[in-house]
């Protein structure tokens, strides 16, 4: 229908590339991102809790606990996808300000399902589930103006 449009209009020879195709048909009201931002970021957070109330599980707690919070970090990642969209999502999380954050997050999200399921080590499953939420963290904090540099000031006043 759209093409019968367009060589009515005398546009038939503007065509669009695949790129601009997918993001035309993809896009999502402002509503709808707001609404699927919170569907996840709850999820996430239900993941995280669950996985914290898993860990007391006598035979099989590490390792569920170690699931269920790696999903629920996944999922809160993800969440900021529906708000600036997956693309612009990627560009800001390898941004210079956030590289270093960034990939030990994703080695931590990585290595936490190893150490349980290949490496089948509790202590280093729980040191990276450690490691994933100071990561996760401090790149949160990246996205708000100065609060490293707060946060770096009110540590290093506190160890003086």
């Amino acid at each position: 229908m759209d093409k019968l449009r367009r060589v009515l209009n005398g546009h038939e020879d503007e065509e669009r590339g695949l790129t601009a195709q997918v993001l035309n048909s993809t896009t999502l009201s402002f509503g709808t991102r707001v609404k699927w931002f919170a569907i996840c970021f709850v999820c996430g957070i239900a993941f995280s809790i669950l996985g914290s109330a898993l860990l007391w599980v006598p035979t099989a707690g590490i390792k569920l606990f170690a699931v269920f919070y790696t999903l629920g970090n996944v999922a809160a990642l993800a969440s900021t996808c529906f708000l600036m969209g997956p693309l612009k999502q990627f560009k800001k999380m390898f941004e210079p300000t956030r590289l270093i954050a960034t990939v030990i997050m994703l080695l931590c999200l990585v290595c936490t399902l190893c150490a349980v399921f290949w490496w089948h080590k509790k202590g280093l499953a729980l040191l990276f589930c450690i490691l994933q939420f100071l990561a996760m963290t401090w790149y949160s904090i990246s996205y708000i103006p100065f609060a490293r540099d707060a946060i770096i000031k009110c540590f290093s006043s506190c160890l003086n």
